[in-house]
Protein backbone atom coordinates (compact mmCIF):
# COMPACT_ATOMS: atom_id res chain seq x y z
CA UNK A 1 0.00 0.00 0.00
CA UNK A 2 1.44 3.36 -1.03
CA UNK A 3 1.85 5.96 1.69
CA UNK A 4 1.13 9.16 -0.22
CA UNK A 5 2.45 11.28 2.63
CA UNK A 6 5.96 10.09 1.85
CA UNK A 7 8.24 11.68 -0.67
CA UNK A 8 9.65 10.05 -3.78
CA UNK A 9 13.03 10.22 -5.47
CA UNK A 10 13.01 12.00 -8.81
CA UNK A 11 15.32 13.64 -11.34
CA UNK A 12 14.54 17.27 -12.15
CA UNK A 13 15.79 19.89 -14.54
CA UNK A 14 15.90 22.94 -12.32
CA UNK A 15 18.79 25.09 -13.54
CA UNK A 16 19.56 26.63 -16.98
CA UNK A 17 22.86 24.75 -17.34
CA UNK A 18 24.25 21.31 -18.07
CA UNK A 19 23.08 18.69 -15.60
CA UNK A 20 20.12 17.26 -13.72
CA UNK A 21 19.31 17.21 -9.99
CA UNK A 22 18.37 14.12 -7.97
CA UNK A 23 15.94 15.27 -5.32
CA UNK A 24 12.79 14.41 -3.34
CA UNK A 25 9.25 15.48 -4.17
CA UNK A 26 5.82 14.66 -2.76
CA UNK A 27 4.14 11.71 -4.45
CA UNK A 28 1.54 13.26 -6.82
CA UNK A 29 -1.52 11.68 -5.22
CA UNK A 30 -4.10 14.36 -6.04
CA UNK A 31 -5.52 13.03 -9.30
CA UNK A 32 -7.88 14.71 -11.75
CA UNK A 33 -10.90 12.53 -12.64
CA UNK A 34 -9.24 11.40 -15.89
CA UNK A 35 -5.75 10.73 -14.46
CA UNK A 36 -3.87 7.72 -13.10
CA UNK A 37 -0.88 7.32 -10.83
CA UNK A 38 1.78 4.87 -11.97
CA UNK A 39 4.55 3.31 -9.91
CA UNK A 40 7.47 3.43 -12.33
CA UNK A 41 9.51 0.24 -12.72
CA UNK A 42 11.86 1.13 -15.56
CA UNK A 43 12.52 4.36 -17.45
CA UNK A 44 14.74 4.60 -20.52
CA UNK A 45 16.82 7.54 -21.67
CA UNK A 46 15.90 9.29 -24.91
CA UNK A 47 17.90 11.68 -27.08
CA UNK A 48 15.47 14.36 -25.93
CA UNK A 49 16.47 13.66 -22.32
CA UNK A 50 20.10 14.16 -23.30
CA UNK A 51 19.23 17.53 -24.88
CA UNK A 52 17.54 18.43 -21.60
CA UNK A 53 20.59 17.30 -19.62
CA UNK A 54 23.01 19.13 -21.92
CA UNK A 55 20.80 22.24 -22.02
CA UNK A 56 21.57 22.92 -25.67
CA UNK A 57 20.01 25.54 -27.92
CA UNK A 58 16.85 23.49 -28.42
CA UNK A 59 16.43 23.09 -24.66
CA UNK A 60 16.98 26.79 -24.01
CA UNK A 61 14.16 27.68 -26.42
CA UNK A 62 11.78 24.84 -25.54
CA UNK A 63 11.85 24.23 -21.79
CA UNK A 64 10.15 25.90 -18.86
CA UNK A 65 12.01 25.05 -15.66
CA UNK A 66 11.73 23.32 -13.24
CA UNK A 67 10.18 19.95 -14.11
CA UNK A 68 10.77 16.23 -13.66
CA UNK A 69 12.37 14.75 -16.78
CA UNK A 70 11.83 11.37 -18.46
CA UNK A 71 9.07 10.03 -20.68
CA UNK A 72 9.87 6.46 -21.74
CA UNK A 73 8.81 3.98 -19.06
CA UNK A 74 6.85 0.99 -17.85
CA UNK A 75 5.14 0.57 -14.51
CA UNK A 76 2.07 -0.43 -12.54
CA UNK A 77 -1.16 1.53 -12.14
CA UNK A 78 -1.58 2.11 -8.38
CA UNK A 79 -4.32 4.75 -8.27
CA UNK A 80 -7.04 5.86 -10.69
CA UNK A 81 -9.19 8.98 -11.02
CA UNK A 82 -12.93 8.89 -10.49
CA UNK A 83 -13.80 8.87 -14.22
CA UNK A 84 -11.19 6.33 -15.36
CA UNK A 85 -12.45 3.11 -16.95
CA UNK A 86 -9.76 2.56 -19.58
CA UNK A 87 -7.26 1.01 -17.18
CA UNK A 88 -7.49 -0.85 -13.88
CA UNK A 89 -5.45 -1.03 -10.72
CA UNK A 90 -2.56 -3.43 -11.22
CA UNK A 91 -2.34 -2.98 -14.98
CA UNK A 92 1.23 -2.91 -16.31
CA UNK A 93 1.37 0.05 -18.65
CA UNK A 94 3.64 2.12 -20.82
CA UNK A 95 2.76 5.62 -21.99
CA UNK A 96 2.05 7.35 -25.25
CA UNK A 97 4.01 10.48 -24.40
CA UNK A 98 2.05 12.90 -26.59
CA UNK A 99 -0.84 14.31 -24.57
CA UNK A 100 -3.33 15.29 -27.28
CA UNK A 101 -6.45 17.42 -27.10
CA UNK A 102 -8.92 15.09 -28.84
CA UNK A 103 -10.74 18.10 -30.25
CA UNK A 104 -8.65 19.67 -33.03
CA UNK A 105 -9.09 18.84 -36.71
CA UNK A 106 -6.28 16.28 -36.66
CA UNK A 107 -7.47 14.44 -33.55
CA UNK A 108 -11.00 14.32 -34.95
CA UNK A 109 -9.91 12.68 -38.20
CA UNK A 110 -7.67 10.06 -36.57
CA UNK A 111 -4.34 11.86 -36.91
CA UNK A 112 -3.78 12.62 -33.23
CA UNK A 113 -0.02 12.13 -33.68
CA UNK A 114 0.01 15.60 -35.28
CA UNK A 115 -2.43 17.19 -32.81
CA UNK A 116 -1.96 20.95 -32.92
CA UNK A 117 -2.20 21.20 -29.12
CA UNK A 118 0.23 18.42 -28.19
CA UNK A 119 1.98 18.46 -24.83
CA UNK A 120 4.77 16.00 -24.06
CA UNK A 121 5.25 14.08 -20.83
CA UNK A 122 8.63 14.86 -19.27
CA UNK A 123 8.95 18.05 -21.30
CA UNK A 124 5.74 20.01 -20.75
CA UNK A 125 4.60 18.04 -17.70
CA UNK A 126 6.42 16.20 -14.89
CA UNK A 127 7.82 12.95 -16.23
CA UNK A 128 8.94 9.45 -15.38
CA UNK A 129 12.45 9.80 -13.97
CA UNK A 130 10.67 9.38 -10.65
CA UNK A 131 9.25 6.65 -8.47
CA UNK A 132 5.71 7.72 -9.44
CA UNK A 133 4.27 9.60 -12.39
CA UNK A 134 0.78 11.05 -12.89
CA UNK A 135 -0.57 11.02 -16.46
CA UNK A 136 -3.93 11.06 -18.26
CA UNK A 137 -5.48 7.60 -18.44
CA UNK A 138 -5.86 8.10 -22.20
CA UNK A 139 -2.07 8.01 -22.46
CA UNK A 140 -1.78 4.56 -20.90
CA UNK A 141 -1.11 1.55 -23.09
CA UNK A 142 -1.88 -1.72 -21.28
CA UNK A 143 0.80 -4.37 -21.79
CA UNK A 144 0.79 -8.12 -21.61
CA UNK A 145 1.53 -8.98 -17.96
CA UNK A 146 4.04 -11.68 -18.85
CA UNK A 147 6.14 -9.43 -21.11
CA UNK A 148 9.63 -8.37 -20.03
CA UNK A 149 9.17 -5.02 -18.17
CA UNK A 150 12.62 -3.93 -19.38
CA UNK A 151 11.40 -4.28 -22.97
CA UNK A 152 8.11 -2.54 -22.16
CA UNK A 153 10.02 0.57 -21.05
CA UNK A 154 11.36 1.16 -24.57
CA UNK A 155 8.09 0.84 -26.48
CA UNK A 156 7.77 4.59 -27.00
CA UNK A 157 11.02 4.96 -28.99
CA UNK A 158 10.43 1.55 -30.57
CA UNK A 159 7.16 3.05 -31.78
CA UNK A 160 9.13 5.80 -33.51
CA UNK A 161 11.14 3.14 -35.32
CA UNK A 162 8.05 1.11 -36.24
CA UNK A 163 6.24 4.22 -37.49
CA UNK A 164 9.27 5.15 -39.60
CA UNK A 165 9.81 1.69 -41.07
CA UNK A 166 6.19 0.69 -41.73
CA UNK A 167 4.92 3.72 -43.63
CA UNK A 168 6.28 2.23 -46.86
CA UNK A 169 6.19 -1.53 -47.58
CA UNK A 170 9.60 -3.06 -46.78
CA UNK A 171 9.07 -6.80 -47.12
CA UNK A 172 11.48 -8.13 -49.79
CA UNK A 173 12.80 -4.58 -50.34
CA UNK A 174 16.28 -3.07 -50.22
CA UNK A 175 16.19 -0.85 -47.12
CA UNK A 176 18.69 1.71 -45.85
CA UNK A 177 18.81 2.87 -42.22
CA UNK A 178 20.64 6.18 -41.81
CA UNK A 179 21.91 6.78 -38.28
CA UNK A 180 22.21 3.93 -35.78
CA UNK A 181 21.54 5.60 -32.50
CA UNK A 182 19.12 3.67 -30.29
CA UNK A 183 16.06 4.35 -32.49
CA UNK A 184 18.01 3.69 -35.68
CA UNK A 185 19.16 0.36 -34.22
CA UNK A 186 15.52 -0.41 -33.53
CA UNK A 187 14.80 0.53 -37.15
CA UNK A 188 17.34 -2.04 -38.33
CA UNK A 189 15.80 -4.68 -36.07
CA UNK A 190 12.24 -3.85 -37.19
CA UNK A 191 13.27 -4.06 -40.85
CA UNK A 192 14.70 -7.52 -40.15
CA UNK A 193 11.55 -8.63 -38.32
CA UNK A 194 9.35 -7.41 -41.17
CA UNK A 195 11.28 -9.30 -43.85
CA UNK A 196 13.37 -6.71 -45.68
CA UNK A 197 15.46 -8.31 -48.44
CA UNK A 198 18.67 -6.41 -47.72
CA UNK A 199 19.30 -4.01 -44.84
CA UNK A 200 22.07 -1.43 -45.21
CA UNK A 201 23.04 0.54 -42.09
CA UNK A 202 24.93 3.84 -42.24
CA UNK A 203 26.63 5.24 -39.13
CA UNK A 204 29.87 7.04 -38.19
CA UNK A 205 30.26 5.45 -34.73
CA UNK A 206 31.89 2.02 -34.98
CA UNK A 207 30.34 0.79 -31.71
CA UNK A 208 26.85 1.42 -33.04
CA UNK A 209 27.73 0.23 -36.54
CA UNK A 210 28.81 -3.14 -35.16
CA UNK A 211 25.67 -3.28 -33.03
CA UNK A 212 23.61 -2.67 -36.18
CA UNK A 213 25.25 -5.74 -37.69
CA UNK A 214 24.30 -7.77 -34.60
CA UNK A 215 20.62 -6.82 -34.81
CA UNK A 216 20.10 -7.44 -38.49
CA UNK A 217 22.08 -5.24 -40.89
CA UNK A 218 23.41 -7.15 -43.90
CA UNK A 219 25.74 -4.33 -44.91
CA UNK A 220 27.32 -1.64 -42.71
CA UNK A 221 28.80 1.59 -44.08
CA UNK A 222 30.88 4.18 -42.25
CA UNK A 223 30.57 7.39 -44.30
CA UNK A 224 33.87 8.63 -42.88
CA UNK A 225 35.61 5.73 -44.61
CA UNK A 226 33.81 5.20 -47.92
CA UNK A 227 31.56 6.78 -50.54
CA UNK A 228 28.03 6.14 -49.28
CA UNK A 229 26.23 6.83 -52.57
CA UNK A 230 28.53 4.59 -54.59
CA UNK A 231 28.37 1.78 -52.04
CA UNK A 232 24.56 1.80 -51.73
CA UNK A 233 24.20 1.77 -55.52
CA UNK A 234 26.69 -1.11 -55.70
CA UNK A 235 24.74 -3.06 -53.06
CA UNK A 236 21.44 -2.51 -54.88
CA UNK A 237 22.50 -3.47 -58.39
CA UNK A 238 22.81 0.16 -59.43
CA UNK A 239 19.12 0.86 -58.80
CA UNK A 240 19.20 2.42 -55.32
CA UNK A 241 17.26 1.75 -52.14
CA UNK A 242 13.53 1.01 -52.23
CA UNK A 243 13.00 2.55 -48.78
CA UNK A 244 15.16 4.75 -46.56
CA UNK A 245 14.59 5.32 -42.84
CA UNK A 246 16.42 8.51 -41.88
CA UNK A 247 17.22 8.66 -38.16
CA UNK A 248 20.33 10.85 -38.10
CA UNK A 249 19.16 14.38 -38.85
CA UNK A 250 22.59 14.94 -40.41
CA UNK A 251 22.58 17.43 -43.29
CA UNK A 252 25.06 15.54 -45.49
CA UNK A 253 23.46 12.17 -44.80
CA UNK A 254 20.00 13.45 -45.79
CA UNK A 255 21.29 15.10 -48.96
CA UNK A 256 23.05 11.87 -49.95
CA UNK A 257 19.90 9.84 -49.31
CA UNK A 258 18.07 11.64 -52.12
CA UNK A 259 20.86 10.56 -54.49
CA UNK A 260 20.69 6.82 -53.74
CA UNK A 261 16.92 6.48 -53.33
CA UNK A 262 15.47 4.42 -56.17
CA UNK A 263 13.00 6.15 -58.53
CA UNK A 264 9.54 5.57 -57.07
CA UNK A 265 11.09 4.85 -53.66
CA UNK A 266 10.07 6.07 -50.23
CA UNK A 267 11.98 8.24 -47.74
CA UNK A 268 10.78 8.34 -44.11
CA UNK A 269 12.34 11.17 -42.12
CA UNK A 270 12.49 10.98 -38.33
CA UNK A 271 15.84 12.67 -37.67
CA UNK A 272 15.67 16.42 -37.08
CA UNK A 273 18.33 18.44 -38.93
CA UNK A 274 19.81 21.55 -37.35
CA UNK A 275 20.80 22.97 -40.75
CA UNK A 276 18.89 23.66 -43.97
CA UNK A 277 18.86 20.78 -46.45
CA UNK A 278 19.87 21.41 -50.08
CA UNK A 279 17.90 19.22 -52.48
CA UNK A 280 17.63 19.21 -56.27
CA UNK A 281 13.83 19.12 -56.29
CA UNK A 282 13.47 18.57 -60.03
CA UNK A 283 16.04 15.78 -60.43
CA UNK A 284 15.81 13.99 -57.09
CA UNK A 285 12.13 14.38 -56.20
CA UNK A 286 9.88 15.26 -59.13
CA UNK A 287 11.50 13.31 -61.96
CA UNK A 288 12.28 10.34 -59.71
CA UNK A 289 8.66 10.19 -58.54
CA UNK A 290 9.65 9.53 -54.93
CA UNK A 291 7.52 9.82 -51.80
CA UNK A 292 8.68 11.64 -48.66
CA UNK A 293 7.08 11.06 -45.26
CA UNK A 294 7.71 13.10 -42.14
CA UNK A 295 7.48 10.94 -39.00
CA UNK A 296 5.98 12.52 -35.88
CA UNK A 297 5.83 10.29 -32.81
CA UNK A 298 3.61 7.25 -33.20
CA UNK A 299 0.20 6.82 -34.80
CA UNK A 300 -2.12 6.69 -31.77
CA UNK A 301 -2.73 3.81 -31.11
CA UNK A 302 -2.15 1.94 -34.35
CA UNK A 303 1.64 1.98 -33.98
CA UNK A 304 1.40 0.76 -30.38
CA UNK A 305 -0.47 -2.39 -31.41
CA UNK A 306 2.18 -3.06 -34.08
CA UNK A 307 4.86 -2.69 -31.38
CA UNK A 308 2.97 -4.96 -28.99
CA UNK A 309 2.71 -7.69 -31.62
CA UNK A 310 6.45 -7.56 -32.31
CA UNK A 311 7.25 -7.80 -28.58
CA UNK A 312 4.64 -10.44 -27.75
CA UNK A 313 5.80 -12.63 -30.64
CA UNK A 314 9.44 -12.19 -29.61
CA UNK A 315 10.47 -10.94 -33.05
CA UNK A 316 12.99 -8.36 -31.82
CA UNK A 317 16.46 -8.41 -30.28
CA UNK A 318 15.81 -5.83 -27.57
CA UNK A 319 18.28 -7.44 -25.18
CA UNK A 320 21.03 -6.52 -27.66
CA UNK A 321 19.70 -3.00 -28.26
CA UNK A 322 19.43 -2.34 -24.49
CA UNK A 323 23.15 -2.24 -23.74
CA UNK A 324 23.06 -0.71 -20.25
CA UNK A 325 20.74 -1.13 -17.26
CA UNK A 326 21.48 1.27 -14.40
CA UNK A 327 19.82 2.70 -11.30
CA UNK A 328 17.91 5.99 -11.46
CA UNK A 329 20.46 7.47 -9.06
CA UNK A 330 23.16 6.82 -11.69
CA UNK A 331 21.52 9.27 -14.10
CA UNK A 332 24.61 11.46 -14.52
CA UNK A 333 26.85 8.53 -15.43
CA UNK A 334 24.15 7.23 -17.76
CA UNK A 335 23.94 10.58 -19.55
CA UNK A 336 27.71 10.70 -20.02
CA UNK A 337 27.68 7.20 -21.51
CA UNK A 338 24.87 8.19 -23.85
CA UNK A 339 26.71 11.36 -24.85
CA UNK A 340 29.78 9.30 -25.78
CA UNK A 341 27.78 7.42 -28.41
CA UNK A 342 29.12 4.10 -27.12
CA UNK A 343 25.78 2.66 -26.13
CA UNK A 344 22.53 1.38 -27.46
CA UNK A 345 19.50 2.00 -25.30
CA UNK A 346 20.12 2.83 -21.63
CA UNK A 347 17.37 1.80 -19.19
CA UNK A 348 17.11 3.02 -15.58
CA UNK A 349 15.72 0.82 -12.80
CA UNK A 350 13.44 2.92 -10.61
CA UNK A 351 12.64 2.23 -6.94
CA UNK A 352 11.92 -1.19 -5.47
CA UNK A 353 9.72 -3.68 -7.31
Amino acid sequence: MTDYNKEMTCVVKDAPETGLTITKKPIPSDLAPDEVLIKVHYASICGTDYHIYDYDDWAKKRLTLPFTAGHEFSGEVVKIGSDVSRVELGDIVSAETHIVCGECEFCQKGDAHICENTKIIGVDTDGAFAEYVRIPAMNCFVNSKDANPLHLSVQEPLGNAVHTMTHFPIEDKDVVIVGCGPIGLMGVNVAKALGAKKIIAIEVNDYRLNLAKEVGADVIINPLEEDVIARVLEETGGHGADVIGEFSGNKTAIEQAFKYLKPGGGLSLLGIPSKDIDVDVATDIVFKGIQIYGVVGRRIYETWYQVKELIDQNKLDLDKIITHTMDLEDIHEAMEIMGSGNSGKIVLKVGNH
